[in-house]
């Protein structure tokens, strides 16, 4: 019920948005240089692709990290005893969380130390942790990361994330093409020599481009937004302590140039590990904040 919600209310915000940049385009005149309702079947084409690609990544978000991550589900019925006891925090964890269903856990082959939530629904979802992670942590820091996991997924995120990229794609799409043709309509009204279809063309592709630059800004923002509130609820489940733990861990054993190769392995994935790299300018981009800014928060919360 929440993501049907979450779903209708993100469409109508979106559906409104660009319906709204329709009429201030028509009020404006803009409207008159397309065919006959090009403007409308504009808009609604960006509807639809914008979203038509986010939402497909994230029916097939599980299958793609087991095929892009290397991810070995681990059997409910597994009789490993290390096995086992990551499938049961996992579990425990959701349990508090008020999970409807029990997440896939998994673990996949990696000298990072990290891990990351990922599926369509709560009810659909993956927890998956790094051989690194495993290795290089204690119990009760594993249950941290964990615990930060499950909160994602409790939150709601993937599906948050994937309708807002839904959101940006539609605008890219949308302003690309007609900045494209503004600009390319008062250009050769000043030079008829012909190639208008080329040049449209490649205009479009650099106002994309720009354009999903400064979406890639919003989305991140708001990315690190969510990952604030992954800890607070990693602490809920967990305990606080655990939860610093994690992070304090995270921060003594993170190597900026195995996260950086990891980046380029699997870039979908990056907005729901537990860490990312970030730092100068480049923190702009970054799907995390920079995890002494976690620390200081979470111990800054009220208990």
């Amino acid at each position: 019920m929440q993501m049907a919600k979450r779903l209708f209310l993100f469409g109508l915000v979106n559906m409104l948005v660009v319906a709204t940049i329709s009429i201030v385009l028509a009020l404006l005149g803009v409207d008159r240089y397309f065919p006959q309702g090009g403007l409308t079947g504009l808009a609604v084409m960006c509807l639809i692709w914008g979203f038509a690609g986010a939402l497909f990544s994230l029916a097939i978000s599980r299958l793609s990290a087991k095929w892009m991550m290397g991810v070995q589900v681990i059997s409910p019925d597994t009789t490993s005893p290390d096995a086992r006891e990551l499938i049961e925090t996992v579990y425990e964890l959701s349990r508090r969380a008020g999970l409807p269903k029990m997440p896939e856990v998994g673990v996949y082959e990696s000298p990072e130390v990290n891990a990351f939530a990922t599926g369509p629904t709560r009810s659909r979802s993956l927890v998956a942790v790094s051989s690194g992670l495993l290795n290089s942590m204690r119990s009760s820091e594993v249950a941290g990361v964990l615990a930060h996991e499950v909160a994602h997924i409790a939150n709601g995120d993937m599906v948050t994330m994937t309708l807002l990229q839904g959101v940006i794609n539609a605008f890219v799409m949308f302003l690309a093409r007609v900045l494209a043709f503004v600009v390319s309509q008062a250009l050769r009204s000043r030079d008829e020599r012909g190639g208008g279809y080329f040049m449209q063309f490649m205009l479009v592709m650099v106002f994309q481009v720009v354009l999903s630059m400064l979406g890639m800004l919003i989305v991140n923002w708001f990315s690190r937004q969510r990952e604030f509130r992954a800890d607070a609820g990693g602490a809920a489940y967990a305990g606080r302590g655990n939860m610093l733990g994690a992070l304090r861990a995270l921060q003594r054993l993170h190597d900026p140039a195995v996260a950086a190769v990891e980046a380029q392995h699997a870039q979908g994935f990056q907005a729901f590990k537990i860490s990312g790299k970030q730092g100068g300018f480049a923190a702009l981009f970054s799907t995390h904040p920079p995890l002494q800014e976690r620390i200081a928060r979470l111990e800054q919360a009220r208990v």
